[in-house]
């Protein structure tokens, strides 16, 4: 009997270990750039497109500078090249779509011609069947370094199919909904954003989704550039460099 009481216990134990190992974003490993070259960011826009969501990660992407990017043998580098990031909206048509703020935004390619990217942007949105394939395609394509989801965006990735038995986090306000919804996603509370697997991260509400960019810039190309994009935007918030929400 006491075989069995200690053998419980250890596995009472290691169950215990694992859930708190996966309570935090997970570290995971960096990502792999191109030496020289764009990496393509596609923002997926659908009607009612959340617009900081959307706009906050790509003024992230579009603000980085790699100072020598490319420039190996101390030969001149093109100045485009130190901006690493392409980035562009897909949607559903080629035509407006409108963000709900006030304003339309007209995406540069729909789903049926977009170029294939290395990171994918999903804010929250009204979403459609055509962004739900896409994301799946995208999901299955090994080009695809990052799925990065903001907001309720995750419900979109969930739907998917992307976050099942995996961790992943949304706006604070629908966590209960995330869970109900999505019985098979592990819903992380009080987090800015989580890592749920080597591809697929999800930010929280709105401005989580500008530290999160700035973490995959980072995963990219190290926290001095990260740093710096921030500096540029004039952005305080540290919580890119952990995830968690600063108490």
């Amino acid at each position: 009997m006491s075989g069995l009481v200690r053998r419980t216990a250890l596995a009472l134990l290691a169950g215990l270990a694992a859930l708190c190992t996966a309570a935090a974003a997970p570290p995971g490993a960096s990502l792999v750039p191109p030496k020289t070259g764009k990496i393509p960011v596609a923002v997926l826009v659908t009607e009612y497109a959340n617009l900081i969501d959307f706009a906050g990660p790509s003024s992230v992407f579009s603000n980085v500078i790699v100072k020598g990017r490319g420039n190996s043998k101390g030969e001149d580098v093109p100045e485009d090249d130190q901006y690493p990031f392409d980035v562009f909206l897909v949607g559903d048509s080629p035509g407006p779509v409108e963000t709900g703020a006030g304003m339309a935004v007209v995406p540069r390619y729909d789903f049926d011609h977009a170029p294939v990217p290395r990171i994918v942007v999903v804010g929250a949105q009204r979403g459609s069947a055509k962004m739900k394939a896409w994301l799946q395609k995208a999901a299955a394509d090994p080009r695809t370094d990052v799925i990065m989801s903001v907001c309720t965006g995750a419900f979109k990735l969930a739907g998917a199919g992307l976050l099942d038995g995996k961790p992943a986090t949304t706006h604070h306000g629908y966590y209960d909904e995330l869970a109900k919804s999505f019985p098979k996603v592990e819903v992380r509370r009080g987090l800015r954003f989580v890592r749920s697997d080597a591809r697929i991260f999800t930010a929280g509400g709105l401005t989580s989704g500008i530290d999160l960019a700035l973490h995959v810039v980072d995963l990219y190309f190290g926290e001095p550039v990260a740093q710096a994009t921030a500096d540029w935007m004039e952005y305080r918030s540290a919580e890119w460099k952990t995830g968690k929400i600063a108490r």
